[in-house]
């Protein structure tokens, strides 16, 4: 069995999450300038066997589709041109901003950390393969 990828994608930058080999545990694994992401997921997929990556679905309170949609639809163009064998799945990721946002401000961490972006992408990441694994296995 090889892990889950999640990625929060964003037009500057993206968090990724991922599982461990058994996908059991979602655990943060980096922030990544989007123009990077192809190249990073390539390292990353030559040293670990990855069976699936869950997308986060940008949509509003409405269930109206966030304009960043385009540009991710242009990823998983390309993904599946680079990676045709690992599949690809699509989560909600309404609020999983704010949500990473409160997480860090309970941790413990000091204001200019809490403030930095890219921890709240690699968090809201997480969030996304956690609640992916969760609905998964109901």
């Amino acid at each position: 069995m090889g892990q889950i990828i999640a990625i929060d994608y964003g037009k500057a930058r993206c968090g990724i999450a991922a599982t461990d080999d058994m996908q059991i545990i979602a655990s943060g694994l980096d922030t990544v300038e989007t123009r990077f992401l192809i190249d990073f997921l390539k390292k990353y997929f030559s040293l670990n066997k990855v069976d699936a990556v869950v997308v986060g679905l940008p949509t509003d309170l409405k269930g109206n589709i966030s304009e960043v949609e385009t540009d991710i639809l242009g990823f998983i163009e390309n993904f599946k041109k680079e990676f045709p064998q690992v599949e690809v799945h699509r989560f909600d990721e309404r609020f999983t901003s704010k949500m990473a946002s409160f997480f860090i401000s309970q941790s413990g961490k000091s204001k200019k950390q809490r403030q930095q972006k890219g921890l709240i992408d690699k968090v809201s990441a997480t969030i996304i393969l956690q609640n992916f694994l969760e609905q998964r296995t109901r």
